[in-house]
């Protein structure tokens, strides 16, 4: 009797599961299908009809939307833009933002509480697009790729996460280093860095989408089409559809539509960041965890 209600248990849980994993595959897919269709209209030709409604498979392939989008000369110009100020951005921001963040989470640190409520203040009030504006005015970094970077070089939200890490970690740790001879720079950069790569890993991702993905400042600040990063020529490309962004003539209509070119255009900027994305997802857990259970 016993033995037929443990095997109806055991039913009963592979039913679940079975359940679950139905509704995980489905969600998914419901996840997975938009960048498919994205894809399919970025392979497919110009004359292979409508391609606005959504598609399982291209009616004809063409590789010409690609060849094209990497032909682009503002493609090209946009991803080095884009590649300088998110890795410049992401080194300095996580840099600067870990050493704030040491400094807070001693107890040891005078007007602690004031210092930290100071770093707070900015997560509930800010300045505005117009004194932002003007401010870059009056340090003559219109025009300037700085203007992108040191705004936002420190995030508040980040700053704490750090902070409730680095708060985690054993007094005693630094106090057999300090014994050593160490001071707090060595301590900061040889032992407290190397053992916190879940959370640098995680505030770092964040900050590098972010400047992946930024374009309003630039739109702003930067007047050189040249300077341009990726994403304001995405835009101009699907919002406004500029001719000096497309660069479209009569033979290139031939071969391709400016749906098609937009899908790949689109494909192309976001497929590097997708890539990198797997390689840090795993210390997100422990890193987000971490960082917010210590106050």
């Amino acid at each position: 009797m016993n033995l037929r209600r443990k095997n109806q248990h055991v039913n009963k849980i592979k039913i679940s599961d079975m359940v679950i994993y139905l509704f995980l595959a489905l969600f998914s897919l419901t996840i997975l299908f938009p960048f498919w269709n994205l894809f399919v209209k970025s392979i497919s030709a110009a004359d292979a009809g409508i391609v606005d409604a959504l598609q399982m498979w291209p009616k004809k392939i063409s590789s010409f939307n690609y060849k094209y989008v990497l032909t682009n000369r503002y493609i090209w110009s946009g991803y080095r833009e884009t590649i300088l100020r998110a890795s410049v951005g992401t080194v300095l921001s996580v840099t600067v933002t870990a050493m704030g963040a040491y400094a807070l989470s001693k107890k040891n640190l005078p007007n602690r509480n004031l210092w930290t409520t100071v770093v707070l203040i900015p997560m509930f009030f800010s300045g505005g697009m117009i004194p932002s504006y003007l401010w870059m005015v009056d340090l003559h970094l219109i025009n300037n790729r700085l203007a992108l970077i040191l705004p936002g070089l420190v995030s508040s939200y980040n700053l704490i996460i750090m902070r409730n890490f680095f708060m985690a970690i054993p007094d005693s740790l630094e106090e057999s280093a300090k014994i050593d001879g160490a001071g707090s720079i060595r301590i900061f950069f040889s032992i407290v860095i190397p053992i916190s790569k879940a959370v640098l890993a995680t505030v770092g991702l964040w900050v590098l989408v972010g400047h992946w993905n930024a374009w309003f400042d630039a739109m702003i600040y930067m007047r050189d089409a040249d300077k341009l990063p990726l994403q304001v020529v995405l835009r101009r490309i699907l919002l406004e559809g500029t001719q000096q962004m497309m660069d479209l003539n009569s033979t290139d209509t031939n071969h391709i539509t400016p749906d098609t070119l937009k899908a790949a255009t689109t494909f192309v900027c976001m497929l590097p960041i997708m890539c990198v994305y797997p390689f840090v997802q795993k210390y997100f857990v422990k890193g987000v965890i971490i960082g917010s259970l210590k106050g």
